[in-house]
C-alpha cells in the first residue's frame, strides 16, 4: 500500500492558497500546515463556541465536549490513559514546567542526564538545575556522525541518576533514536525517561504507551494542528512529581503539569488532528481495533512515503564535495530533516533557494550545542531541508535542481 498523495495534498488548504502557489514547502520542521479539519474545527470554535467552557448553556457546553473529545481521542491514538495526556502553551514552556517539578521533587546529590543532540527546549530546563545544586551529566553524540550510542549512557548511569533526557530525533541531525532500548536502560538503572518527540511526530505519532517513555513532549503546530504543546507524563510519575497547578486542581492529572491557562479554542481544534488520522486511515483501508492500531497503520504509511522520497535527495548532497550532510545516510535510519553544512552560511543560501521557489530555512535551529558537538559554527549556522508526508516526488525533483543552481 502507498500513500495517495493526491488525497493527502487534498486535506491541506494550502495547496490550494494562491499565495502559496508555485512554491514547494521545505521548513516543515519548523511547523507543517494545517489540516482542513484543524482549520474548520478552530474557525467553528471561534464563530459559535467562544465562551467560558464546561457551563450549562449550549454554546459552552459543547465548547466543553469539544476539549474532552481532543484529549480523549489523542490519548487514544497514543496509547495512553485519558488522564496522561495534557495541553499547554508551547513544549518549550511544558518542558520548563515539568523541569520545576522535579527540582521541587529530587534530593541534593541527585542527578540528571542530557544530550547534547537535542533542541535546546529540551535541555536548556533541565541544564539549569545545576544552579539548584543537581548534578547535571551529559551524554555525548559522536562528534562525526551526530550519533547517540546507548552503551555511552549506560557509562553515566548509577543510583543517582533520576531522569534521562534525550530527542526521538534531532531537528538537526534527523537520525531516530531507538527510545524503546534506551528507555529500557534507564529504567534498569531506577531513571525515569524524559523523550523530546517535537522533530519525530510529524512523522507518524508514535505509540507511547508501548515505547516505554514516562514522559513524552510534542508540539501540535508541527503536527497539522494549531500552536499547542502536548506532553503525555505517565500515571506512577505522574503521582510523584508535586503538583505546579492550582491548589484545587492538583487532583486531575492532566492539570497538575499546567500552570497556564488553557487555550480553549486551540485545544478543542486539535481533534481536528485525530480527525485527519482517521480520514486517511480509511481513505486507504487501514483497519484496527483501536485508535492506536490505526493511527499505526497512518505512521507506517507515512514513512514509507518520506523514506522514498529521502533516498534521492541523500543521493543528490552525497554526491557533492562542498556540503556535508548530518546525520545517517540511510533513509530508513532518519526523519527527513536534513540540515546541509554550506559554504556559505545557511541562511544565504537559503534566501537563494527562495528566488527558485523553495521555502526552506538557515541558521542554528536552537540546536546550537548539536551544531557544535559535530564542529559547526552556530553563527554559520546549516541550510535545513525538512519536509513530510504532503511532500511530493515532483518536489524532490525541484530542490534537487534548485539545490544544483544554488550551490
Amino acid at each position: 500500500m502507498t500513500l495517495d498523495t493526491q488525497f493527502i495534498r487534498s486535506q491541506f488548504p494550502a495547496f490550494s492558497e494562491p499565495a502559496l502557489a508555485g512554491q514547494a514547502f521545505f521548513e516543515n520542521a519548523g511547523g507543517s500546515y494545517p489540516c482542513i479539519q484543524v482549520v474548520d474545527r478552530l474557525a467553528r470554535f471561534y464563530r459559535e463556541r467562544k465562551v467560558q467552557p464546561y457551563a450549562p448553556y449550549a454554546a459552552s457546553r459543547l465548547g466543553g465536549e469539544e476539549m474532552d473529545e481532543a484529549r480523549t481521542r489523542l490519548s487514544a491514538i497514543l496509547g495512553v490513559a485519558e488522564e496522561e495526556l495534557s495541553f499547554g502553551p508551547s513544549t518549550t514552556a511544558n518542558t520548563y514546567v515539568l523541569a520545576q517539578a522535579f527540582r521541587q521533587w529530587m534530593n541534593p546529590g541527585d542527578a540528571i542526564i542530557v544530550t547534547n543532540q537535542d533542541h535546546e527546549a529540551n535541555s536548556g530546563p533541565w541544564r539549569r538545575l545545576a544552579d539548584e545544586g543537581f548534578e547535571v551529566r551529559e551524554w555525548m553524540m559522536d562528534p562525526e556522525t551526530g550519533h547517540l550510542d546507548p552503551a555511552d549512557l549506560e557509562a553515566l548511569l548509577d543510583e543517582k541518576v533520576r531522569l534521562v533526557c534525550f530527542p526521538h530525533c534531532s531537528n538537526v541531525v534527523g537520525e531516530v533514536n531507538p527510545v524503546t532500548e534506551i528507555a529500557a536502560i534507564a529504567h534498569a538503572a531506577g531513571a525515569f525517561v524524559c523523550v523530546d518527540g517535537v522533530s519525530y511526530a510529524p512523522h507518524g505519532l508514535p505509540n507511547v504507551g508501548d515505547m516505554g517513555a514516562d514522559i513524552y513532549l510534542f508540539s501540535a503546530y508541527k503536527t497539522y494542528g494549531p500552536h499547542q504543546g502536548i506532553m503525555v507524563i505517565r500515571r506512577a510519575l505522574a503521582k510523584l512529581l508535586p503538583n505546579q497547578g492550582h491548589y484545587f486542581n492538583g487532583d486531575a492529572l492532566y492539570k497538575r503539569f499546567t500552570p497556564a491557562g488553557p487555550d480553549h479554542a486551540q485545544i478543542a481544534a486539535s481533534a481536528g488532528m485525530a480527525d485527519y488520522i482517521e480520514a486517511v486511515a480509511a481513505h486507504h483501508g487501514v483497519t484496527g481495533d483501536t485508535a492506536a492500531a490505526r493511527a499505526q497503520g497512518v505512521h507506517d504509511l507515512m514513512r514509507d512515503h518520506e523514506i522514498r522520497l529521502m533516498a534521492p535527495l541523500i543521493e543528490a548532497l552525497s554526491a557533492r564535495n562542498d556540503v556535508r550532510l548530518l546525520g545517517p545516510r540511510d533513509a530508513a535510519r532518519r526523519a527527513p530533516t536534513l540540515a546541509v553544512a554550506t559554504q556559505d552560511a545557511g541562511e544565504a543560501v537559503a534566501t537563494r533557494l527562495a528566488e527558485h521557489g523553495i521555502m526552506a530555512g538557515g541558521g542554528s535551529f536552537y540546536a546550537d550545542r548539536a551544531l557544535k558537538g559535530q564542529g559547526i559554527d552556530p553563527a554559520h549556522g546549516v541550510l535545513r531541508l525538512s519536509f513530510v508526508h504532503y511532500t511530493s516526488e515532483a518536489e524532490v525533483a525541484r530542490v534537487i535542481d534548485a539545490l544544483d543552481a544554488v550551490l
